[in-house]
């Protein structure tokens, strides 16, 4: 019994790490935008929710509300005005653009918010749990994982189904056609980035409800999305997700058989996937 419980939870642990691996996988996955400050901007939108929410006096979800327009507009004018001069071939200068912008946003938290962990209230719901036989399943982690789907389910079909996906994926393959055909990449770049960094606003409350942040937080966080892009596959948004219940299965049994290899197994996991099958599980489903 004790490694089904630790099989729903790292699933349920999974949830938090597919919406880290959503947005990086349209960055990374779809536009080869090296995004490292990709954990940073999850950090920073955690502390303006716990300001929000403290500010305006609102619960979780309400915050969520508010959050995520607010994240999607930073998101179009980081894009817009700053990674599109970056972007190319090369993707050494979005690494470098995206490098210098998380140790700004880490030294910007530090001044603000100095080094104390914080954490945004439920009201209760970070604590309930419902019974499922012997077993005991989180609300708030069923929350997560649900959200995860949904976000995962809405993306892919905005990508296959729209204008805008097929906008996106035509400037992913070759950005001078898609110029020629009539689609502004820069625009449709923006876009994506402002998707991506609003599903980040939604990590971001979940984030900070399940655990206390701190400004250091970020680079943690972008290692379990980077690796849930890698072991699914970069470009499929599914495949993220795949990775990311795999690692956080792994995490979860890595940490029943001994308290200090919970992380450790997670990372051998994305080694191993990495020498069999470096394209990813399920590499290309959305490119």
């Amino acid at each position: 019994m004790q490694w089904l419980d630790a099989t729903i939870q790292g699933i349920l642990l999974g949830g938090m790490y597919a919406q880290y691996a959503l947005g990086m996988s349209l960055m990374f996955g779809v536009m080869r935008i090296v995004n490292t400050a990709h954990g940073d901007l999850l950090i920073l939108l955690s502390f303006v929710a716990i300001s929000l929410s403290a500010f305006l006096q609102i619960g979780p979800y309400p915050t969520m509300l508010a959050l995520v327009p607010l994240a999607a507009a930073a998101g179009y004018l980081l894009q817009r005005f700053v990674l599109n001069r970056a972007v190319g071939n090369d993707p050494l200068p979005s690494l470098i653009a995206t490098f210098g912008l998380s140790i700004t946003i880490q030294n910007a938290l530090l001044a603000i918010f100095t080094a104390d962990p914080r954490s945004l209230p439920g009201n209760g719901l970070e604590y309930d749990s419902i019974s499922l036989g012997p077993l005991f399943v989180g609300v708030l982690p069923v929350h997560i994982f649900v959200a995860a789907v949904l976000l995962t389910g809405a993306v892919h079909l905005l990508l296959r189904r729209t204008s805008f996906g097929r906008a996106l994926r035509a400037a992913a393959a070759d950005t001078d056609a898609a110029s020629i055909t009539g689609v502004n990449p820069r625009h449709v770049y923006a876009g994506a980035t402002a998707l991506a960094v609003g599903v980040l606003g939604v990590a971001a409350v979940f984030q900070a409800l399940r655990v206390t942040v701190s400004p250091a937080d970020g680079p943690g966080q972008l290692i379990y999305a980077f690796e849930a892009v890698i072991i699914g596959g970069m470009g499929s948004l599914w495949g993220a997700f795949l990775g990311a219940m795999l690692l956080g299965v792994a995490q979860a049994i890595g940490g029943r058989i001994d308290p200090g290899w919970g992380a450790l197994a997670g990372h051998l996991v994305f080694l191993v996937v990495l020498a069999v099958r470096p394209q990813g599980l399920l590499s290309g489903g959305a490119r």
